[in-house]
């Protein structure tokens, strides 16, 4: 066993093994998912059936057409919202369904 010649803290040793084992869509994959409720919150997250990142876009299934509608009209602040929260520009667009 080698050992590494300088020290590194734990979030550098995270990052890189994260890096190492191609875990970064999948990280994405539940950080996106916990922002939609976060940012969402609880009424549109109870008609959210599944949210899920395609490459750049968000995608969401909702059970109701009436609020997929009144989502898409401010699918702009939803991308601005999502991004802010996740700290770093992940998405370009929303599709809801």
């Amino acid at each position: 066993m080698t050992k590494k010649k300088e020290n590194q803290s734990l979030d550098e040793a995270l990052k890189a093994f994260i890096e190492v084992n191609h875990l970064e869509k999948g990280l994405d994959q539940v950080r996106v998912q916990e922002a939609w409720s976060r940012v969402m919150g609880p009424g549109v997250s109870n008609y959210t059936l599944k949210v899920r990142l395609e490459g750049n876009t968000l995608i969401v299934y909702l059970k109701s057409s009436v609020l997929r509608e009144e989502l898409s009209l401010g699918a702009s602040r939803i991308i601005e919202m999502m991004n802010e929260d996740l700290g770093r520009t992940l998405i370009e667009k929303v599709r809801l369904q």
